[in-house]
């Protein structure tokens, strides 16, 4: 029986962004596995934090352990957990899960049948948990939101930059789980010889 996950979010960012993977992430009991992260740091010029804390950022800056939630170019809400100790300003980016619990409602939301293309994108992650605006803030150990544990030990990672970015953009921060058909793109061939399994 799987058991809440007992991630330190606490820990440095790209820490953190690993051992997310093969976590489940629930949403009002809507979800799956995490098989797709991105690291953001205040110190990288990729980060909504890097000039400092905004209104609009301001959730990134609080306790970790809690859901940061914007908007993508006005139209897609994406979902990232905050990290390190509270005022510092980092937080991963779930970019992609493999859908395992209400699927009917995540293809009512998203319009599609397909299983691949309900949460393989940080848009389409927040479209199919129903995430938006509202849950900004919202402590990760208390509903609706809900971690388990990953189901098995040793699970391989593969690690390339970062997508859909401007700034830092070889900065070997988006892991993966290695084989999963569910990440939103495809790892260079060159990336996978830095694949190894998670402590």
């Amino acid at each position: 029986m799987k058991v809440l996950a007992r991630i330190d979010f606490g820990a440095d960012v790209q820490e953190v962004a690993q051992q997310l993977i093969g976590v489940t992430v629930l949403v009002d009991g809507v979800g799956g596995i995490i098989v797709e992260t991105e690291a953001y740091d205040r110190t990288d010029p990729a980060s909504h934090t890097f000039a400092g804390p905004t209104p609009r950022n301001a959730v990134m800056f609080g306790p970790p352990g809690c859901s940061y939630v914007y908007r993508s170019y006005g139209i897609h809400w994406c979902l990232n957990f905050v990290c390190r100790e509270q005022g510092h300003g980092a937080g991963v980016l779930i970019r992609a899960i493999e859908p395992t619990r209400g699927l009917p409602r995540m293809r009512e939301r998203r319009g599609v049948e397909d299983e691949r293309l309900l949460c393989s994108g940080p848009g389409r992650v927040g479209q199919a948990l129903g995430i938006d605006g509202s849950l900004g803030g919202h402590r990760l150990d208390r509903p609706p939101f809900r971690l388990l544990a990953a189901q098995r030990d040793g699970i391989e990672l593969v690690v390339g930059p970062r997508i859909g970015i401007s700034k830092a953009m070889d900065v070997p921060w988006r892991f993966g789980l290695k084989g999963s058909r569910f990440l939103s793109k495809p790892f260079p061939a060159a990336d996978s010889a830095l694949s190894g399994a998670r402590p």
